[in-house]
């Protein structure tokens, strides 16, 4: 059989494109865990392992819904039982970027919490977040093209 000097030219390239391209497609990128809290501000804290990365730097994005009780705390410590709280709802969002090590990347995103928009507290009471939650809450390496659904969590601060 005759090969030709334009068919062998063919092959070569398209066997150095095989070789080129073998370590893109090595990157299997897995989030291996994540996990949900929230801090002391009230913010939504999302920690995360993920593995299978190329090196380099990865790009992340955070969504979440979220709704935060805000109240009017007297100077005994106490809520009044007049109707000096509100309730805000809304999304929050976070994005960073972290760079990959030994095809890892291990994290924590941080978004919110709602603000309390024009809500203010009478003369001798201060304003606190009262409670937060978090739902609906999504993690995606964007330079992978990977996500995760992140479980759901909420914290308490002063019952009201």
């Amino acid at each position: 059989m005759k090969v030709t000097r334009s068919a062998f030219v063919a092959v070569v390239a398209f066997v150095a494109a095989l070789v080129m391209a073998s370590p893109a497609s090595a990157v299997a990128a897995k989030f291996h865990s994540v996990d949900s809290s929230v801090s002391g501000s009230g913010a939504l804290v999302v920690s995360f392992d993920e593995r299978g990365l190329g090196n380099g730097d990865i790009d992340y994005t955070l969504t979440a819904d979220a709704s935060a009780v805000y109240a009017c705390i007297n100077g005994g410590g106490k809520h009044p039982q007049a109707a000096n709280k509100e309730t805000e709802n809304g999304e929050v969002s976070a994005g960073g970027t972290f760079a990959s090590r030994n095809g890892r990347v291990q994290a924590s995103l941080s978004a919110g919490p709602i603000s309390a928009g024009g809500f203010t507290c009478p003369n001798g009471q201060r304003l606190v977040l009262a409670s937060v939650s978090y739902w609906n809450i999504v993690l995606t390496d964007t330079t992978n093209g990977t996500s995760v659904s992140v479980p759901d969590t909420s914290r308490v601060f002063f019952a009201v």
